[in-house]
């Protein structure tokens, strides 16, 4: 892409207010690091400036609520709201019916099942955001399990645990690699990586 132009930076920012307060499972950073994060990635994979403005803002419906959506489609346009409604797999409000764990896990697999549904049909554009999104996620996931003080503790954190959170990144990895995806490769030897860590012991 070119250089981000002044609508990037004032989707950090709604990205930035939208999102305080909120960490990383389990850790004490910013959860603005990872929409940084994932931006980033999507620049480095040649995606446009609507794509990367998406992955500033593809948790917001999910984390922050539906409300956000028709200030992302005012402020940063259709294309952009296209991407983040294709990157959720379930509104803040959606997710928060689940109150107990059984329900939740219930939440979570049919949730992820017609996401997965979705990933292997949804437009390319859609699709790049989405794969940054994980890959990012993968690795910090392959960062704690390389970690001593944390290690397949980490899976604790995920409604799946260890056995979901594998199935999971297994099959996006499968359907990355069925579309051709540009980051399907490095995602692929991030997943096989959580893998061998995971089953280690």
């Amino acid at each position: 892409m070119s250089q981000p132009t002044e609508r990037f930076s004032h989707a950090v920012e709604y990205a930035r207010a939208a999102h305080h307060g909120q960490v990383r499972k389990g850790t004490r950073i910013p959860y603005l690091s990872h929409l940084l994060g994932v931006a980033s990635l999507v620049m480095e994979y040649g995606g446009s400036e609507d794509q990367a403005i998406a992955g500033l803002l593809h948790d917001l419906l999910e984390d922050c609520g539906e409300a956000h959506e028709p200030v992302i489609r005012e402020r940063f346009g259709e294309a952009v709201a296209a991407i983040v409604r294709d990157c959720t797999d379930g509104s803040a409000e959606s997710k928060g019916a689940a109150t107990t764990p059984d329900a939740k896990r219930r939440d979570w697999q049919h949730r992820k099942e017609t996401y997965l549904q979705h990933l292997a049909e949804e437009p390319e554009a859609s699709l790049l955001v989405g794969a940054c999104d994980k890959l990012h996620n993968a690795r910090a996931i392959v960062a704690d399990l390389e970690n001593p003080a944390i290690g397949v503790g980490v899976f604790e954190r995920f409604t799946a645990g260890r056995t979901g959170t594998l199935w999971y990144y297994a099959r996006i990895a499968e359907v990355l690699q069925q579309r051709n995806n540009p980051v399907a490769r490095a995602f692929a030897g991030v997943v096989a990586r959580m893998e061998a860590l995971a089953n280690a012991d």
